[in-house]
């Protein structure tokens, strides 16, 4: 079983016993039946574990019918939503993913939970990675700045990527002493002149 699905069930098993859905529960975790699955996302009056569920196994399996639940729990306050939904998104190969990934990792306004889209972006090595990152970045740059994780996760992230774009900003990054050494670890990945 991947061990993601492994985690999601065992926290979606305790979520649905708290709410009188073990049965519920038990028939989506069994079922093959993408219809199905895919009658919950749609359905009025579904628990948010019962819709995470279905969309998680539908992303799993490639079925595109789970992208906008996909979309909508990656910008979820809850952290353990957003690590499956990016887990699923990865798997889902929908093109428009890094579109809708690169919107929230940008989205000034839900900046608190950009870790996951960032973190998305560089596992999909799309072409809205890099400058999405770079935006990002940039703007965790700014004095005082809370999120620290987003920031190293784009300095990290721009490394894996070895973009030559991201040189300038990850200079910049060597001057905040907590993406320092990130900065530096990143900027040596980047192939050509320094």
């Amino acid at each position: 079983m991947d061990e993601e699905l492994r985690a999601l069930t065992e926290r979606l098993r305790g979520e649905s016993a708290a709410a009188g859905g073990s049965a519920a529960y038990d028939r989506l975790v069994a079922t093959e039946d993408r219809d199905e699955l895919a009658a919950v996302l749609i359905e009025p009056a579904q628990p948010l574990w019962a819709r995470e569920l279905a969309a998680f196994r539908l992303g799993l399996a490639g079925d595109r019918r789970a992208f906008e639940s996909l979309v909508l729990l990656l910008n979820h306050r809850d952290p353990p939503r957003c690590a499956s939904a990016a887990h699923a998104l990865a798997r889902l190969g929908d093109p428009r993913t890094a579109r809708a990934a690169a919107a929230l990792a940008t989205n000034e306004l839900r900046v608190a939970y950009a870790l996951y889209p960032v973190r998305l972006l560089v596992e999909l090595r799309a072409p809205e990675a890099v400058p999405a990152l770079i935006t990002t970045l940039e703007r965790r740059l700014r004095p005082h700045d809370p999120y620290r994780r987003v920031a190293l996760a784009c300095v990290d992230g721009l490394g894996s990527l070895g973009d030559d774009r991201a040189r300038a900003v990850l200079n910049d990054a060597l001057a905040h002493p907590a993406l320092a050494e990130a900065a530096v670890r990143a900027l040596a990945r980047i192939p050509g002149p320094r």
